[in-house]
């Protein structure tokens, strides 16, 4: 490193112009506080372009004389190094003895600026404005750094007054790092860091790039996706235009080639089947018409055997009625004989009472005989409607019906067009419509208005349904099954009776699933099961229902004919007898009339016998005439009921012939639309399509028609419900993207071996280096033993432990230990040492710092470094400096003892402006002069 020679100020602080010596080994810069020694320092300071000590800095001093420039020259030597080298000098390519440093400061948009120049040789002020080449504050302190000024060495220099024993508050890291610092080791140590953060930045840049990488594969998927629906969308628009305009018409006319043929053998034998059908209807028709004439007859011949009956029936009755009154003549008869034999002279007032009695009897008996008379009458008319067909309704149900009557409007009730095909399951049926055997069937939907409005106002309690329908095709095994309507009914009639199944009993009725009824009316729904039957004398629907009610109505009136001849017997004997008892009371002589009418007595004993064998006759006759009237009854019932079966037939025959009819005209329109087809594909399809080899391929590739069809359907509907990708330009940015992707992934791949290759060489060369390092301790450790020996103190050194790993080396630190006089090791700054021992530690700590074998030389700026010293120890601190081969300039005030300038070969002494001066005194100087003696 260099040392300073001389420095020229101009225009610096309270300076006009002044040049100043340096050219010794101890310099000692002395004077009152505030008479500019520190100025001086600074001056040097901002020479060597290094900051100004506490928080000064160079505008300060530049700005106090009010002029608008100021100069600052220093002269420093330029020693050859021992070693020699490429630079063999602090200053190359200048080789001269002396190199001259000028810093210019001058105003410049209103704010001071710095230039700086290296010059070579001693170059007065005057001639060094017109060769400098001005140089920045950055490249001039790398030049500086260059010959021996590193920022560490500028750290030291730049210490504030006071704190020279600042080196010994260091840490061992702080320490260590200043010793690699100043041996310029710690910058090769920040290059290795640099390149690991280089590194680190690299290997971040490598994972962003992977990320990268990752992003635009994930782009890349993404694009190949659509690439690929795009594919699959050209694809489906291939097939779909193939199966459209090349398979489709071939199958197509394939299959209806195929249908055509075996239409018509549909047809042909649907046209049999046809032909067999009208067969049984025509045979169906003449049966009806056999059995039509069959009830017609049977209801004649009920006719007439009524006809017989009837008046089998007056004969008897007019028997009777002759002998009844034969018999109660003969009663009067036996009454006189009764009075005849008696004693007369009985009380009077006892046969009056008994007189009454029989009349009172008998005016109930006629009561009773009134009454029973008259149900005589309604069962006769009940029996006469039900003999024509028709049954007897309820008083308010014939009110309704009159009421509609009147209205004119037409209706049925739904006992009427209810028929039971089979007798069998009457009483299921009649025990499941109980409730709607009142129901009124408007013929006319129109009249329901006026209908209901009658109900309402009779208050009609059962329903009138103005919606009808035809019957629906009964379910097998169905209540409806066995039911024939005569005209259209209720819908939801229909559905109740077809949702129940007949069951033989509830034991199998537990195995059917939904509602179900047995033959006698036991009904299970989705409520339970119960018993709903009716009495057969109560049913009201079909045949059956009549003939039931008719033999109950022809019972009813034989039990009322015999009650009323019972009761009219004992009302002519309570009459007779109480005319007798009037007649006796009267005074009559029984006798004297037995005896005048013995001879009509007589006749009449003669009649009664001859009316009873009449009666006997007439009632053999009458019994006879009934059994045959029944029979009669029972072969116009069958006959009426196997009519109506065959009607059922009939109709069902019909049906079916309708419906073959229908098949078979289907079959015909096909037959035409498919010869139709036929030839239009025909026209349609070339020959080339028709080739057996292509027929051959397609029919291998599809079954039929219908098959290619739903192919087709299926590719249709995907192709729309697909979210598919339909521009071409999506192929030609995928292979972009892909391209992309693998120039990334190469250049991710070299990158990642470059910075494999670097951290390996790194750690390759740190590894090396770390002997450097190792070298570059022991060699300060040496240098402070080395002093502390110059100095009378005992310093031992723990040298750290460097290996090439960044923890070891972030944690490693020089620990330096100080023995002095004797009394035992102390730390740096452990607190145990005095203000002179401080201050001895941190001068061999810092010119530890100057001792480097290869560049020996440089100075040291120490601001007062006696400040704290006693005069023994001045002496001891004297005595080092002069030891070493530093350059060292040192301030300090004119109080201390005379011991300081012992060592000093050159003082300045600096003085205070006096007062109304511009300018302030220049500075004393003072040489030190060897002749055999030392002069101050």
């Amino acid at each position: 490193m260099f040392q300073m020679k001389s420095v020229e100020m101009v225009h610096w602080d309270f300076w006009q112009r002044l040049s100043v010596p340096l050219d010794a080994q101890i310099v000692t810069i002395i004077g009152p506080n505030g008479s500019g020694k520190t100025t001086l320092l600074d001056a040097m300071r901002t020479l060597l372009a290094i900051k100004c000590s506490g928080k000064r800095d160079y505008k300060r001093y530049v700005r106090n004389n009010k002029e608008a420039f100021a100069y600052l020259r220093g002269v420093v030597d330029n020693p050859r190094r021992p070693s020699g080298g490429l630079y063999p000098t602090p200053f190359f390519p200048i080789v001269s003895e002396s190199v001259t440093l000028l810093c210019r400061i001058k105003k410049q948009g209103g704010d001071w600026v710095r230039h700086y120049a290296i010059l070579d040789g001693d170059i007065a002020l005057e001639h060094a404005e017109g060769q400098a080449q001005w140089l920045g504050v950055h490249e001039y302190r790398r030049r500086l750094e260059a010959a021996g000024l590193t920022p560490a060495v500028a750290e030291v220099l730049a210490l504030e007054q006071g704190d020279t024993d600042k080196l010994t508050e260091y840490s061992p890291r702080q320490l260590l790092d200043l010793v690699f610092q100043v041996f310029g080791d710690k910058d090769v140590l920040d290059n290795y860091q640099r390149a690991r953060d280089e590194q680190r930045a690299t290997e971040l840049e490598l994972e962003a790039l992977g990320r990268q990488e990752e992003a635009l594969q994930v782009r890349v998927e993404a694009m190949k996706g659509r690439a690929n629906r795009y594919l699959e969308w050209k694809q489906l628009q291939t097939g779909i235009a193939r199966l459209r305009d090349e398979a489709l018409p071939v199958l197509a006319y394939l299959d209806a080639k195929t249908a055509f043929g075996k239409q018509w053998g549909d047809y042909r034998a649907g046209y049999h089947v046809l032909n067999q059908a009208r067969a049984e209807h025509a045979d169906t028709l003449d049966l009806v018409a056999k059995l039509k004439a069959a009830e017609v007859s049977a209801a004649d011949a009920r006719g007439a055997a009524e006809m017989v009956r009837q008046a089998a029936q007056d004969a008897f009755m007019k028997a009777k009625g002759e002998h009844a009154g034969v018999a109660g003549q003969l009663k009067e008869r036996d009454r006189l004989q009764a009075l005849a034999g008696k004693e007369y002279g009985a009380d009077a007032a006892l046969l009056a009472d008994k007189l009454s009695a029989l009349r009172a009897e008998a005016d109930q008996l006629k009561d009773g005989l009134r009454e029973l008379k008259k149900q005589r009458q309604d069962s006769s008319e009940h029996l006469q409607a039900l003999e024509i067909g028709r049954g007897r309704s309820p008083e308010d149900v014939r009110q309704f019906k009159a009421a509609l009557d009147e209205a004119g409007i037409p209706h049925a009730m739904l006992s009427d067009i209810v028929e039971v095909m089979d007798s069998n399951w009457q009483g299921a049926v009649e025990a499941l419509l109980r409730g709607y055997r009142h129901v009124v069937l408007l013929d006319k939907e129109s009249d329901r208005r006026e209908a209901w409005k009658i109900g309402e106002k009779l208050r009609y309690r059962h329903f009138v349904v103005p919606e009808r329908a035809a019957p629906p095709r009964a379910n097998k095994g169905s209540l409806l099954e066995v039911v024939r309507f005569s005209a259209d009914a209720p819908e939801w009639l229909y559905r109740q009776m077809n949702s129940v199944t007949r069951v033989e009993n509830a034991e199998s009725g537990a195995n059917a699933d939904g509602d179900w009824i047995t033959r006698d009316g036991y009904f299970r729904e989705r409520r339970g099961a119960r018993h709903i039957g009716v009495p057969m004398h109560e049913y009201a629907f079909g045949e059956a229902a009549r003939q039931s009610r008719l033999l109950a109505v022809r019972d009813e009136l034989k039990a009322l004919n015999v009650r009323i001849l019972a009761g009219e017997e004992r009302l002519v004997a309570a009459t007779r007898e109480a005319a007798g008892l009037a007649e006796y009371l009267g005074g009559m002589d029984a006798i004297r009339q037995l005896d005048s009418r013995a001879d009509e007595f007589s006749a009449l004993e003669s009649r009664k016998a001859e009316l009873e064998a009449e009666i006997a006759r007439q009632g053999a006759a009458l019994a006879a005439a009934g059994a045959e009237k029944d029979a009669a009854d029972q072969r116009h019932g069958d006959a009426r009921l196997a009519h109506d079966r065959v009607c059922q037939r009939e109709m069902e025959s019909l049906s079916k012939y309708n419906q073959k009819l229908q098949e078979v005209e289907l079959a015909r329109r096909q037959l035409r639309r498919l010869s139709g087809e036929l030839r239009e594909w025909a026209e349609r399809l070339s020959a080339d399509a028709l080739a057996p080899e292509h027929v051959a391929a397609l029919e291998d590739e599809f079954d039929t028609a219908a098959d290619a069809k739903h192919q087709l359907n299926y590719l249709e509907e995907k192709l729309q419900s697909g979210d598919w990708e339909q521009d071409d330009s999506v192929l030609a940015l995928k292979d972009k993207l892909v391209e992309d992707l693998t120039s990334l992934d190469r250049e991710r791949q070299r990158r990642q071996g470059e910075v494999d290759r670097s951290r390996e060489l790194t750690d390759e060369a740190r590894a090396a280096y770390i002997g450097k390092l190792r070298a570059t301790v022991r060699v300060y450790g040496q240098n402070v033993k080395r002093l502390g020996e110059l100095a009378g103190i005992q310093v031992e050194v723990e040298l750290p432990q460097l290996s090439n790993d960044d923890a070891v080396l972030a944690q490693a630190g020089l620990v330096l230990k100080f023995n002095f006089d004797q009394k035992g090791m102390m730390g740096m700054n452990d607190g145990e040492a005095s203000g002179g021992q401080q201050v001895m530690k941190s001068l061999i700590l810092l010119i530890g710092l100057m001792m480097d074998e290869s560049n020996p030389s440089g100075f040291v700026f120490i601001d007062e470094p006696f400040a704290h010293l006693d005069i023994f120890n001045i002496d001891r601190v004297a005595g080092f400096l002069k030891a070493t081969e530093a350059q060292y300039l040192i301030t300090t005030p004119n109080t201390h003892n005379i011991n300081i300038f012992a060592p000093s070969e050159l003082t300045l002494a600096t003085r205070k402006k006096r007062p109304g001066e511009t300018w302030a005194p220049p500075i004393l100087q003072t040489r030190r002069r060897v002749d055999g003696g030392e002069q101050a």
